[in-house]
């Protein structure tokens, strides 16, 4: 199994840095941005899109540091009903699945995305709980007239490139769960796209993640390590808890989403959160967690995506890497 880490969290840092964190962590893979909601500073595309030597030349930076990089991430939302944020998100998944191939790299992760409700929403529509008809009208357009033909480009395009595109299992997307997992894959009749299994994701909607595992089989082809903690406050909210705040685009810090949006401002005395690996549940969990991913593939790259707002970018790396390392008995 290869451990790793999502260098997102080290965006400030060249790439070169950033390896060597990871090395010195014991880490031994790597996940990098490629596009979607973040920009790409550890990946020159250009350049690697120009020759074999340019390819070999920032491979080389990975191999000089013991760090196999081995996925290539490309979050954000190819569906938005908003054409600024389709056109990029969408072509940025069909971009990785080319750059993948080009630097040997056999799997890229992004999520499903979200259109709107009906052909003239103008922003993206969650419908999850379908007990009127009206609903289950919005979910057939979302899925038959918009998900449905694009995600099926993107199996053609990698099964032409013999690259396999990982969904994560996102709320505030088709794909949420495992059943939404299932349905994206035989509708789309998918050889070429997956799962990414991230625990954190699950566990706030109730999910046993080593459960989804034995549901999802073979159709798992990534995995992320983030951990959940459910807070106090979420006996007197539940964690469907709407209290966020907005963030504007020209606020100090604001995290773009592409187009006008960002990333909104988190609920204090939150339902729950984000933490580092161990931080929401046990070492004993997590050893279970990799026992499971290693049934499914020994050689299951888990690289870790620090989250938590309460750690700073290289304790919560430290943290999360200890504990993953203990659990997997490389300690």
């Amino acid at each position: 199994m290869k451990l790793g880490a999502y260098t997102a969290c080290l965006h400030d840092r060249p790439l070169t840095e950033a390896l060597g964190v990871l090395r010195d962590l014991e880490l031994d893979g790597a996940e990098i941005n490629s596009g979607g909601f973040l920009p790409a500073p550890h990946l020159p595309i250009a350049a690697v899109r120009s020759s074999h030597d340019a390819r070999e030349e920032y491979l080389g930076q990975f191999a000089a540091a013991g760090i196999e990089l081995t996925v290539l991430n490309c979050n954000g939302n190819p569906l938005h009903p908003d054409p600024e944020v389709r056109d990029k998100h969408g072509q940025d998944v069909l971009d990785a699945i080319e750059l993948a191939a080009l630097l040997g790299v056999r799997r890229v992760v992004t999520m499903s995305g979200l259109p709107a409700a009906d052909p003239q929403g103008q922003l993206p529509s969650w419908t999850v709980l379908p007990w009127d008809s009206a609903y289950l009208d919005a979910r057939d357009h979302q899925w038959n007239d918009v998900a449905v033909p694009y995600w099926r480009t993107v199996q053609a395009r990698a099964a032409d490139a013999d690259v396999i595109v990982c969904v994560e299992m996102h709320p505030h997307n088709l794909v949420y769960n495992p059943a939404t997992m299932v349905r994206l894959a035989e509708e789309i009749h998918a050889t070429h796209v997956g799962a990414e299994m991230d625990p954190s994701h699950l566990f706030w909607q109730g999910i046993d993640p080593i459960a989804a595992l034995g549901a999802l089989g073979g159709l798992v082809q990534n995995a992320a390590a983030k951990d959940t903690r459910i807070n106090e406050h979420a006996k007197i909210n539940g964690v469907l808890d709407d209290r966020f705040g907005r963030v504007r685009p020209d606020e100090p810090g604001a995290v773009s989403l592409g187009g006008r949006y960002t990333l909104s401002r988190w609920p204090t005395s939150s339902s729950w959160d984000f933490v580092a690996v161990g931080r929401g549940h046990d070492v004993a969990f997590w050893s279970d967690f990799l026992a499971a991913l290693g049934k499914i593939d020994p050689d299951m790259a888990v690289n870790i995506e620090h989250e938590d707002q309460e750690l700073d970018r290289l304790d919560g790396l430290r943290f999360a890497a200890r504990v993953l390392l203990t659990a997997s008995d490389r300690d």
